[in-house]
């Protein structure tokens, strides 16, 4: 069983992108905690030296965007080498990556793809987080995913394959749940049947966002503040799961840091007066 990450405080969190660097070590605004995307930060040289600067004042959560797990192509060393590295450098509170695939057949996909919750690709996925948790000596979060289509040979949900991901490896649950909504809204997932799967004990994090409508499609998109409705069911989630250390993610069209921050504020309001 890999150690676990209950570092990160129970709180709510800001996702901090280049934009926000210089006013946030300049300010020391009152942020519970940070979250940066792990590829930025493999170069090492002035990213590095400003995301171990904001380490000395918040903690901080490494998420990753181009790993891959669910892709058959094998794991890329040097992504994971760096990705050691990196965890060495800044000793994160937590880190976690997508459940997707991102590259065959020698090509890679600047995507977050669907794939189907076979038991095949259980035993796939499975060997993959378990060797990425040996390499990092710590537990790793797997998050959900937003999706556009399902497949018809699934044979189980995408709730079910989590559940079980976790009890085979230990890992975490990094619970997005605007990507629930929209998978919601878009496939017909069953918000309720979600939550009530996958175990409360193995998720560790939220993620709230904002998404984009698109030709009658919602779209992951991070690019605006959480709608009502992804507030309404972060608020069941609440009610069924607890409070956990629940991030804002807002990815472009990145607005002021009092906005990030102001949106942080109504997550912790509802974590603080949620009833379990």
């Amino acid at each position: 069983m890999p150690a676990s990450n209950d570092i990160l405080p129970c709180i709510a969190g800001i996702g901090l992108r280049a934009p926000h660097y210089r006013e946030v070590l300049e300010t020391l605004p009152e942020l519970g905690w940070v979250e940066v995307h792990n590829e930025n930060f493999f170069g090492g040289g002035a990213p590095l030296h400003t995301l171990l600067k904001v380490r000395e004042h918040y903690p901080v959560s490494l998420h990753g965007v181009g790993m891959g797990l669910a892709s058959t192509a094998p794991l890329n060393e040097a992504h994971l080498s760096a990705l050691c590295s990196l965890c060495h450098e800044v000793q994160p509170a937590a880190v976690s990556e997508h459940l997707c695939w991102n590259a065959a057949g020698g090509f890679v996909v600047n995507d977050l793809l669907p794939f189907p919750y076979t038991l095949e690709a259980l035993d796939h996925v499975a060997r993959r987080v378990t060797q990425v948790q040996e390499r990092l000596q710590r537990q790793l979060l797997v998050e959900n995913l937003s999706s556009y289509l399902s497949f018809s040979h699934s044979e189980m949900t995408e709730g079910e394959f989590l559940a079980e991901l976790t009890r085979r490896t230990g890992c975490g649950i990094l619970f997005d749940v605007e990507n629930l909504y929209v998978n919601v809204r878009n496939l017909g997932v069953d918000a309720e049947a979600f939550i009530k799967t996958i175990p409360a004990e193995a998720v560790k994090e939220y993620h709230l966002a904002g998404y984009s409508m698109r030709e009658g499609c919602l779209v992951d998109t991070h690019d605006r503040s959480v709608f009502p409705e992804v507030w309404n069911l972060f608020e069941t989630v609440l009610k069924h799961i607890g409070p956990r250390p629940t991030l804002i993610e807002w990815d472009s069209d990145i607005p002021a840091l009092a906005v990030l921050m102001g949106e942080a504020e109504k997550a912790q309001h509802r974590i603080e007066h949620c009833h379990v």
